[in-house]
């Protein structure tokens, strides 16, 4: 009788599989640790780029010769955080145990959606200890998502279901929903205007309150402005206060943010994106003072954490009200006393996605390797190397510090002596030269109306010979730059 063909996606040969496997290991392992030989950033070049506009593969290939492509063709042209000169937006470096830890995740492949099982238990912990870490009660619920832009929307929908009722999610916002305001500062991640939209709620019910000279959010003119929605007959519902913000690093006053949150009753939100972890390192925590009165935590471990990406999560004071915005209980997804059915609540019953990865694995390894005290000691490095950076800039006449340096996000500018030249254009050149230099990689932002280079210290392998190449090379093409601009 011949035997029935058996369709696997296993290897034929697991000796030469596991041999190839160690050479993809070994190969990025030399990646990270040689990472200094290479430039932090190179252009594509157009016949890469046009290599990967092939029709899709009906025939097999090797993995040697798809890792050789990998290795040839994609590695060379990533955008480079893994290298300490990168220091543009605010991407973390990963580390060689998260690598390995995402590779056990792969290969464990588990659906973290709920079950018994224990890679949930792993992502319980980390809510127990993020619990701790920011001093919420045991009521306290916590779940894993792509980021924090992801965790800032689900933090409007808890807020939304508490002030409308869980009925909001069968009736939609209806009449009430119309009334609905929120608040948050002019120098707010543009996710919290799309979490506004996202929701139903429209960004036109959302209140951007200007800021102060330290770039936080303006107590006074949040109150006036709540004041007025109600005088107008609006209801607003929710605050969103942020530790750490997008352009020049900035943490609004959290406890006078808690104060008025209470008095008005409003849901106290905070996008602490990169930010919050800042708890983990004692010269910073207190920066953060009023991070414990919050209803809801946003942030990213993928950031300041270190975990590779990506690993957001949202940290909910009370489990119950995180529950009422998101579980859907179905026939399908029955939830049983005994068996790997069991373990109620589950994951997906605290936000929108049933089929969800492992990202709490390379937490959990990342956070139990390296501990707590040697992660704040890396943030807190990243700080100093900021206040260095902002030192080297006021020491030198052509450069102009536009923004001061509350945590690792440094703003500043090359001045040209001549004024008929457009200085803002110099600048914007003068980043994009230092991108194709594959020196360092600086972003630019607008500060009170200037075109800045944003340098953010976020990479636990940048030092101070970074900080400095980083200056040399900003020196040397702005006085370049300046002076053809003056032709």
């Amino acid at each position: 009788m011949q035997k029935p063909v058996f369709n696997s996606l296993d290897p034929d040969d697991w000796v030469a599989f596991r041999a190839q496997s160690h050479r993809m290991l070994e190969d990025m392992l030399d990646y990270v640790e040689n990472i200094r030989q290479r430039p932090v950033w190179q252009p594509i070049p157009d016949e890469i780029r046009h290599h990967f506009q092939e029709p899709l593969p009906h025939s097999a290939t090797s993995l040697a010769a798809a890792h050789q492509t990998f290795m040839h063709e994609v590695l060379p042209y990533a955008v480079g955080n893994v290298h300490p000169g990168f220091m543009g937006w605010v991407h973390g470096a990963g580390t060689p145990v998260g690598m390995v830890a995402e590779m056990l995740a792969a290969g464990l492949n588990a659906n973290l959606g709920g079950r018994n099982q224990m890679p949930v238990e792993v992502e319980r912990q980390i809510v127990r200890w993020m619990r701790e870490l920011f001093g919420f009660p045991d009521s306290a619920s916590g779940v894993f998502v792509t980021g924090t832009s992801m965790a800032n929307l689900m933090s409007v929908l808890v807020a939304r279901t508490v002030a409308l009722g869980s009925t909001v999610r069968q009736e939609g916002l209806g009449d009430r929903g119309a009334q609905l305001v929120a608040y948050t500062s002019t120098a707010a991640h543009g996710c919290i205007a799309q979490a506004m939209d996202l929701s139903g709620l429209g960004t036109a019910a959302l209140r951007r309150i200007p800021t102060n000279a330290r770039h936080q959010i303006d107590i006074e003119a949040l109150e006036l402005a709540i004041a007025a929605d109600r005088q107008a007959g609006l209801r607003p519902f929710f605050i969103a206060g942020t530790a750490g913000t997008v352009d020049v690093g900035a943490v609004d006053d959290l406890t006078a943010l808690a104060e008025v949150a209470q008095r008005e009753s409003l849901w106290f939100h905070i996008d602490g994106a990169y930010g919050a972890l800042g708890m983990l390192a004692p010269d910073i925590a207190p920066l953060l003072a009023g991070i414990e009165r919050a209803d809801s935590i946003a942030f990213d471990f993928h950031k300041w954490g270190q975990v590779p990406y990506d690993a957001g999560f949202l940290l909910v004071r009370e489990a119950s009200q995180h529950m009422d915005a998101f579980a859907a209980p179905v026939a399908y997804l029955r939830r049983e006393a005994r068996g790997l059915a069991g373990g109620s609540p589950w994951p997906c019953d605290f936000g929108p996605d049933l089929s969800r990865g492992f990202r709490a694995l390379k937490t959990w390894f990342t956070i139990k390797v390296y501990g707590t005290e040697k992660l704040g000691q890396v943030i807190s490095e990243t700080c100093r190397l900021a206040r260095y950076l902002e030192q080297q800039v006021q020491a030198h006449a052509e450069l102009e510090l536009l923004a001061p340096v509350a945590l690792n996000i440094v703003c500043f500018r090359y001045r040209c002596a001549d004024e008929s030249v457009d200085v803002d254009s110099v600048n914007r050149e003068l980043v994009a030269d230092l991108h194709e230099s594959g020196i360092a990689v600086p972003s630019t932002t607008t500060v009170d109306g200037k075109l800045a280079i944003r340098a953010a210290i976020v990479n636990h392998r940048t030092g101070v010979q970074d900080i400095d190449a980083l200056l040399s090379a900003v020196l040397t093409i702005g006085a370049a730059r300046c002076h053809s601009g003056a032709q």
